[in-house]
């Protein structure tokens, strides 16, 4: 009987330990760096790119620039090299890169740091041979589908804005131009792709997100319509819930390469 409750203790433990493993946090949970991997410039330079995982479903996070979000290298910390400080929910894949010189020593990382709900994460990235990203890697990763070799990442501008304040918001408009490729697959009867062929992208789309910023930003609407063949232009208003100073990301995607657009915006109370 003994041997019997001990067996039964186990079973229920395993099964306690495999439910919280699959427990979805909506919120509550911190943001960990990401090393997505280098790649080697024209100039001879290179670039560490990195993403991070937001472990919440739903709750989005910010940490500020200093102690809690900074980038070391050779064991400086050179606080802003370009990363973000609003972090939406979930995995965030290539978001910005870190350049090194030339003559970089192949052992020596560029780390990236936070910390958030009282747990320190680094990203530590170097020139690992197997870590290097190509655009075919990058596909794979944003589950692009099948890489075109002769695909070109989508153009995107971003005309001026105007003096901003609180109570009016920013109206955005940007414009991205492609070239085409990846070309869609025709559809059959009923939105079924014909042939059976593997998912494709429909064209090119724009979305806007916040990247930096002392209080919350609402994009609306966030996102342009898919369009082929054209350019497509969006037309967004911005609202911010405190004045500050704010930077502004629009993301043009082709679904398979994509190019960004960054913009400072100042709000006045």
């Amino acid at each position: 009987m003994r041997v019997c409750r001990v067996c039964a203790f186990l079973f229920v433990l395993t099964l306690g330990t495999r439910a919280n493993a699959q427990i979805q946090y909506a919120s509550g949970q911190n943001v960990a760096p990401v090393f997505e991997g280098w790649e080697h410039n024209p100039d001879g330079t290179y670039s560490m790119v990195f993403g991070y995982l937001n472990r919440n479903y739903e709750e989005e996070v910010d940490i500020p620039l200093g102690p809690e979000n900074t980038i070391t290298m050779k064991g400086e910390s050179l606080g802003d090299r370009g990363q973000p400080t609003h972090f939406y929910a979930r995995r965030q894949r290539f978001l910005f890169k870190v350049v090194v010189p030339a003559d970089w020593d192949k052992k020596e990382k560029v780390v990236w740091t936070l910390t958030s709900r009282g747990r320190t994460d680094q990203a530590k990235g170097w020139l690992q041979p197997e870590w290097e990203l190509s655009d075919a890697v990058i596909v794979e990763n944003l589950g692009g589908g099948v890489p075109d070799p002769e695909n070109k990442p989508p153009s995107v501008t971003v005309n001026p804005i105007e003096s901003v304040t609180l109570a009016n918001g920013a109206t955005l408009t940007a414009t991205a131009t492609d070239d085409g490729l990846p070309k869609p697959y025709r559809r059959a009867s009923g939105n079924v792709a014909t042939n059976a062929q593997p998912r494709r992208p429909q064209g090119v789309q724009i979305k806007w997100i916040q990247y930096r910023g002392p209080g919350k930003v609402t994009f609306s609407p966030d996102a342009s319509a898919v369009i082929h063949g054209q350019p497509v232009t969006l037309t967004t208003k911005a609202t911010f819930s405190a004045p500050g100073t704010y930077v502004l990301r629009a993301t043009a995607s082709d679904g398979q390469l994509f190019t960004t657009h960054d913009v400072t915006v100042t709000v006045k109370p």
